[in-house]
């Protein structure tokens, strides 16, 4: 195993100045200059310089300066290019620089990069100059609610069990739903931004938003409905009709615990479908415990991640495009189904 040596860059003036006397020695005692280089570790190069100036005059006549690359100058942007890209981050959006990003991420620094400066950088590489420039990635923290984890326990350990057992009995499908509201001027990821200062986005003026109800199984079934306005009993009834017109078999369908869920009408519409419908209810404030919910971040990620809508038109054509791709994409949805507080009803689980 060979023993790696130091860079020489890095080494003291004192231990270079010795270096260069045992170099000088072991020259004139015969040692070729090329071994003498790899033994001290330094290149060739500056071994045949040190003995060349000292030939001629002797040990005042050495060269003492430092050879080598110059720190930071094998760095892909200058200093007055990094000064500039930093000030447009400071004064600019991505979308005043036509980049579909609603905030400075990564991504869209590089973007930033690639075409002021025409230089190509790794993701890894622009996080780098982030962090140097002074730069953190800021995101809104996350809180969750109460819960009761006797009722939980209970749903995992009982009631869920039994109803997946009644489910492959019966040869029903087990759907998982939840609503979502998914706005123009929301964006999820991260942006850059000065340390000690909030992140900023420019958002539409007026308030866009769009709801949609959705559901998945563990099997990749995806189907979905948007609507105006808040979740009532009978848009449930429509969405529920619908849902039922995608399949010839029963349907036990696990919600939350939605005022609409739990309406007269919802419940009259249930009971005459008892024989291709049952809905089941999720323990109260539990919602990580609902793989639908995951479903639902990733769109309301995917929805601005190109940049943020605006209008209510755009951002329903946004919001459906993503959930068509995803409709069509049964590996992705199955993959909501592996995060570890959903991990139980999985289809390896089930």
């Amino acid at each position: 195993m060979a023993v790696a040596l130091p860079d020489t860059r890095q080494l003291s003036d004192d231990v270079l100045e010795a270096l260069r006397l045992r170099a000088l020695r072991a020259c004139e005692r015969g040692f070729t200059q090329a071994h003498v280089a790899d033994i001290l570790g330094v290149a060739a190069e500056t071994v045949c310089r040190w003995w060349v100036a000292y030939s001629a005059g002797g040990l005042d006549a050495i060269p003492h300066d430092r050879t080598g690359r110059p720190p930071g100058s094998g760095a892909a942007l200058s200093d007055d290019q990094a000064a500039r890209m930093a000030r447009l981050i400071d004064t600019t959006s991505p979308e005043d620089q036509g980049i579909t990003s609603p905030l400075w991420s990564r991504r869209a620094v590089g973007e930033l990069i690639r075409k002021e400066c025409d230089v190509v950088l790794a993701v890894r590489t622009v996080g780098e100059y982030l962090r140097r420039w002074g730069y953190t990635a800021k995101k809104p923290a996350r809180h969750a609610k109460k819960q009761d984890p006797e009722e939980v326990r209970q749903w995992l350990e009982h009631t869920y069990p039994a109803l997946k057992a009644r489910a492959r009995k019966e040869r029903a499908e087990i759907h998982w739903c939840d609503e979502t509201g998914v706005v123009a001027d929301h964006c999820s990821g991260y942006g850059y931004a000065r340390q000690g200062q909030q992140a900023t986005m420019e958002v539409p003026d007026p308030h866009i938003g769009i709801n949609m109800v959705s559901s998945i199984t563990n099997e990749g079934m995806l189907r979905f409905m948007t609507y105006p306005g808040t979740m009532t009993g009978e848009r449930f009834v429509v969405f529920l009709g619908r849902l039922l017109r995608t399949t010839t078999g029963k349907i036990f369908l696990i919600v939350d615990r939605l005022k609409a869920h739990q309406s007269a009408v919802v419940t009259e519409w249930v009971a005459a479908h008892a024989d291709r419908l049952e809905v089941f209810e999720l323990p109260r404030r539990a919602p990580e415990r609902n793989p639908d919910e995951y479903l639902n971040n990733d769109v309301k990620r995917a929805v601005t991640e190109g940049g943020l809508p605006d209008s209510k038109p755009a951002l329903r054509e946004r919001l459906q495009h993503v959930m068509r791709k995803l409709a069509h994409a049964p590996k992705h949805v199955v993959g909501y189904f592996l995060h570890p507080c959903v991990l139980y009803a999985a289809a390896a689980a089930t």
